[in-house]
């Protein structure tokens, strides 16, 4: 297929119905909303349904309904909304449910919610960061194949500037790796037959089933779960000019965008600097950062809230002096993101990081 221009929210819509994707349903909340608004439009044209639900609590219900039958299903909102939904997400975590779910942020960067949640029990989100618009669309359909691959909602992060931006972009199907049948949905094709096979957060048989499993050794299981995410798939991640950088700036999505291009320019004026990208925010790249920062004397993480990706930035760095040198900020309705966010803001923000840390190996 070639490219098309279009803005970010009908890019990620058609993105996601190519991917396969056949429900989909939301609550109108900006700029979540023009993604909602481009699978109302698109998605009944391929024989899928799309919703406008009453809240965030039903939008997620039906997306865990749709789920459970077998299809490609998909919901989000933008962080406010979210928080609505960390009960149910947590419980398909446990059920063991695919789900794609957006996370359209306003101006604030909500590394938190993606990457702790806000629900109960041992569960984790795969949580997915693009940059730009030509890796949404693609990395949005990789997140239907780890929902499937895993069985777990995963976590897409957007924002105002992805949902607006309008780019050339490909939005034909992206193809991975063949995924196994889909035996555990529920089609009634074992109704009445006394081994009718069940979804839930709590056990993964009837009770009356031959082999039962209590309900505490289900539980024992999400330790598992989480472990075969980890140990199955592989962290996604960028860096650039980092093998002689004596100071790397670590950031994500959108920002990372700018921080790429301001790192760029330093670097063209001798500046040893460079920058590291988490495109998978969990499993999160500690490894690959490492490596990335192993001359840098200092790390900076920029993000666009009061420091949140910064702890992960810590826990992969503990001989590393790590700092955060971003910062909220919004626009006057707080749906966008400024004034923080421009290049010759991020840039003046490390060379005088980078003036300090000479100045301390000065003294």
């Amino acid at each position: 297929m070639s490219a098309e221009l279009l803005e970010g929210s009908e890019a990620l819509a058609k993105a996601m119905i190519s991917a396969g994707c056949r429900f989909f349903a939301g609550y109108p909340m900006t700029p979540f909303t023009e993604v909602l608004e481009g699978m109302a439009e698109h998605l009944p044209e391929v024989g899928g349904t799309c919703v406008n639900a009453e809240s965030e609590l039903e939008a997620v219900g039906m997306a865990w309904g749709a789920a459970a039958g077998g299809a490609r299903a998909a919901t989000g909102s933008v962080g406010q909304g979210l928080s609505l939904m960390q009960e149910s997400i947590a419980e398909m975590c446990f059920a063991r449910l695919p789900l794609v779910v957006l996370n359209m942020a306003r101006g604030q960067g909500d590394y938190f919610q993606a990457t702790r949640g806000g629900g109960h029990g041992d569960y984790r989100t795969i949580a997915l960061a693009p940059a730009d618009l030509t890796e949404a669309v693609s990395l949005i359909q990789q997140a239907f194949y780890f929902a499937d691959k895993f069985r777990n909602p995963v976590l897409f992060m957007g924002d105002y500037y992805l949902a607006h931006v309008i780019e050339a972009v490909d939005i034909g199907p992206v193809d991975f790796e063949a995924l196994p049948d889909k035996d555990w949905l529920l089609d009634g094709s074992t109704s009445g037959s006394g081994t009718a096979r069940i979804i839930s957060p709590l056990m993964p048989v009837k009770r009356n089933a031959e082999v039962f499993v209590e309900y505490g050794d289900y539980l024992e299981t999400s330790g598992d779960k989480i472990a075969a995410i980890e140990n199955g798939m592989e962290p996604l991640f960028e860096s650039g000019h980092c093998e002689d950088a004596d100071y790397v700036v670590v950031s994500y999505g959108t920002p990372a965008r700018i921080i790429r291009y301001a790192v760029d320019q330093l670097r063209s004026e001798g500046v040893r600097v460079g920058f590291f990208r988490p495109i998978s925010l969990w499993p999160f790249p500690s490894a690959a950062l490492t490596e990335a920062t192993r001359t840098a004397k200092a790390v900076g993480v920029y993000e666009l809230n009061a420091g949140q990706m910064v702890d992960d930035v810590r826990l992969s760095l503990r001989d590393k002096v790590v700092e955060s040198i971003g910062g909220i900020s919004f626009d006057d309705s707080g749906f966008g993101i400024a004034p923080e966010l421009t290049p010759a803001r991020v840039e003046a923000r490390i060379r005088e990081e980078m003036a300090n840390l000479s100045n301390e190996v000065d003294a």
